[in-house]
């Protein structure tokens, strides 16, 4: 499988701005039924502020549903109206793409475009972003087909497990056939009993004797010109074959073995042919790929130096935004209707610096705001999982019910204003360093706490970080 270290997956919670929340048991309408307004109003569920990027993003995907509603000759001709995202780091790019993906139910893989160099340079190929997406898409579509068949696969390995414990044994030849009846009827009341104790977990210390498989393969890797992870990928798939798996008897409990007895059916019953093609279609018609740092690749006016590189990644680029095709281990992949969203802030750069190409790609510019102190307290506050909600449940664990005054919220937004000021922007994420800083003392002595009712106030904030803050060389080291 491709490296995951410079992706990120759908499945992967972020922290955006920071105002992200769980979905939990909320339920959310089927993506048909959601108009653009509607589409909005779940994205300010999770995301503070930035309306004209929510309505960007929430036009983008409303065009999907339509042109799935079209006549194929014409829907093909329908291309995504791609996205470019100006703003400060932690003002929610990241964030609001992530949170469409998973209201959509789309593949989606974050990547970086700094990550990336041309054609004869040492470094990741921008095809692989096109097999990250369907590697995505892979699990995605996989996770669905194991929810439907999990009921059946938890149910056969049941039975092998009381197979394990009481092995059939074999009609007596002897005393007819009223005989054999009361023996089958004798065992099957044992074998109910056992599965009584079973699935109450009385027996799951209980040792047992199970065949596993064992793939017997030397670890390798080949460089080329395909890619390293491409290349290992194809080779273990034919070697596989060849060095075959060998079935191997290993003593193992009986909970260790009802859960390997259960992905070994659930491997049984999907069938990975359908899989592979529905996720190869998955990716191709609703694929969207969050292209992050490509002001990172932009030209600067009369820039001079080593990084000659820079252009030449955006022209590698631009043929899988345009519309290519690209060979994954799935097959040819066509990239024509993958959403791009790109995104940047553009600092040094602008994007009238990107090649005009690649430009003529992103029709769709929307500019993000930098956050000020009252987003701060909204971000803190509002959302499900908020920083501050986050901060109780982990005490909680240690019997400490902590309360924020409004104050002490306040305090905290003033105060990452301030060093975002003074220092470094950093948006949001700022708030991760000060809540962390403010709660550091709380935190280490909670489990030895006599008082376990504990409430931060404004004085408690400003006593743990006016030192820090007034000292703007420290500061640019612990905030």
């Amino acid at each position: 499988m491709a490296s995951k270290s410079d992706k990120e997956l759908i499945y992967m919670p972020g922290s955006g701005n920071g105002a992200a929340q769980s979905e939990g048991s909320e339920s959310v309408p089927a993506l048909d039924d959601l108009k653009p307004r509607e589409i909005v109003a779940e994205l300010d569920k999770y995301i503070v502020g930035q309306a004209a990027a929510k309505r960007a993003v929430a036009v983008a995907l409303r065009n999907r549903v339509r042109r799935q509603k079209l006549p194929p000759e014409v829907a093909e001709d329908i291309l995504p109206k791609n996205i470019l995202m100006i703003g400060p780091t932690g003002v929610g790019k990241t964030e609001i793409a992530r949170r469409l993906a998973r209201l959509a139910g789309c593949p989606f893989v974050k990547v970086e475009a700094s990550k990336y160099t041309e054609v004869g340079y040492v470094g990741r190929d921008v095809e692989s972003m096109v097999r990250d997406l369907v590697e995505t898409s892979i699990d995605m579509v996989r996770e669905e087909k194991l929810d439907e068949v999990a009921e059946r696969a938890e149910h056969a390995a049941e039975e092998r497990v009381l197979d394990l414990l009481l092995p059939p044994s074999p009609p007596s030849p002897q005393d007819g056939g009223q005989a054999e009846a009361a023996q089958r009827e004798q065992f099957q009341r044992t074998r109910e009993k056992l599965r009584a104790q079973l699935r109450e977990g009385k027996l799951d210390q209980r040792m047992v004797d199970l065949e596993v498989r064992e793939r017997a393969m030397p670890a390798f890797e080949i460089v080329s010109n395909q890619g390293v992870e491409e290349m290992d990928i194809n080779l273990k798939d034919m070697l596989s074959g060849f060095f075959g798996q060998q079935k191997k008897k290993r003593k193992m409990s009986v909970a260790d073995a009802f859960e390997y007895l259960i992905q070994e059916e659930e491997n049984r019953l999907i069938d990975m042919d359908q899989v592979t093609r529905v996720a190869v279609d998955r990716a191709e018609q609703m694929g969207i790929i969050f292209v992050d740092e490509i002001d990172k690749i932009a030209g600067r006016e009369s820039g001079h130096g080593p990084d000659v590189s820079r252009e030449g990644v955006q022209r590698d680029i631009l043929p899988i935004i345009e519309g290519t095709t690209v060979n994954t281990r799935y097959g040819m992949i066509r990239t024509d209707h993958i959403l791009f969203i790109a995104a940047g802030a553009f600092h040094v750069t602008k994007p009238s610096d990107l090649i005009p190409e690649l430009q003529g790609r992103l029709p769709i510019r929307v500019e993000l705001t930098s956050l000020g102190e009252a987003d701060f307290v909204r971000i803190l506050t509002e959302p499900k999982n908020a920083l501050i909600k986050q901060y109780i449940s982990l005490l909680e664990t240690e019997g400490v019910k902590l309360t924020f005054t409004e104050d002490a919220i306040q305090a905290l937004a003033r105060f990452a204003t301030n060093v975002n000021e003074q220092t470094e922007n950093i948006g949001a994420r700022r708030l991760h360093t000060i809540l962390e800083k403010v709660l550091d003392k709380l935190s280490f002595e909670a489990p030895d706490l006599k008082k376990k009712n504990v409430k931060v106030d404004a004085g408690y904030v400003n006593e743990q970080l006016s030192d820090i803050v007034k000292n703007q060389d420290l500061s640019r080291y612990i905030l």
